[in-house]
């Protein structure tokens, strides 16, 4: 593949110092990355918003609403189909290790997680650390990479991008999801990131396409340490943090182990002899 013909061109070497020395954790953010006819084909055979929420799946939680994804490859049409196609290439798993110095970069053909992603007015994507293990294919996740499809988005639309210290007590950097600018950071246990509260007008979304980038690692410790997504409360967010959060959890083991909770029950109000 003729990466060039995709992409800008890069100054790699650049673009590592700005990754390697930026704060709160490795990333960089990368306005234009794409070449112009090829970002306009993209946007162009993106999916609405309606559609989106036909053939994908959808959050409904306290930290996660009214976003929806695509992780099946079958439904991207066109430019997107190429965008998937060109994000997967060694061609451009070169450029990753370059800007980063992750070697032996593997792309995930299932896109377990990201894809086509869209968030409608009211929707937010609360502060978190990503999944980091694929068990079945021994995969360690490393990299992030966003791109966001949206052709017209205001700063009062909110959506923005946050990138938040290890103790989630200071964000250090916010970025509007504008068009063909691309987000890439480490993923690790501190690389904390959310999405600000999305007020686009009824007939808009915020679109980005995005994948992650992993290596091969079968060690016993990483195994054994393995975790989904885990959603922190935002300093202001004290409601959320003592209510709304508890109480969810709490919900979840009541769908999920019906028969351990009717148990307890039972012990709590078995009469004493």
């Amino acid at each position: 593949m003729d990466i060039w013909q995709y992409v800008q061109p890069l100054d790699i070497a650049a673009c590592a110092d700005r990754f390697r020395n930026a704060q709160p954790f490795p990333s960089i953010c990368i306005d234009n990355l794409l070449q112009e006819d090829f970002i306009n084909q993209v946007a162009a055979d993106f999916p609405t918003f309606d559609d989106v929420q036909k053939m994908g799946q959808g959050f409904k939680a306290v930290n996660e609403r009214r976003k929806f994804q695509v992780t099946d490859s079958s439904h991207f049409k066109g430019g997107v189909a190429k965008l998937h196609e060109v994000l997967s290439s060694p061609e451009f798993l070169g450029i990753m290790s370059g800007i980063t110095g992750i070697e032996n970069l593997q792309a995930d053909p299932l896109l377990l997680g990201g894809g086509i992603h869209q968030t409608g007015p009211r929707g937010h994507l609360d502060v978190h650390v990503d999944f980091n293990y694929i068990t079945e294919r021994c995969l360690h996740r490393r990299l992030n990479i966003i791109v966001f499809i949206n052709k017209e988005w205001h700063k009062e639309w909110g959506g923005a991008l946050e990138l938040w210290d290890k103790n989630v007590k200071v964000c250090h950097n916010t970025f509007l999801p504008i068009f063909n600018r691309c987000v890439i950071f480490q993923t690790s246990e501190i690389s904390f990131h959310g999405v600000t509260a999305v007020t686009c007008p009824e007939e808009t979304s915020r679109k980005s396409f995005a994948a992650y980038y992993y290596t091969e690692d079968n060690r016993p410790e990483i195994h054994q340490e393995s975790h989904s997504t885990i959603f922190v409360a935002r300093p202001n967010e004290r409601w959320k943090r003592y209510i709304a959060m508890p109480l969810e959890r709490v919900q979840r083991v009541i769908q999920q182990s019906p028969a351990l909770v009717k148990g307890v029950i039972k012990k709590m109000v078995r009469p004493t002899s």
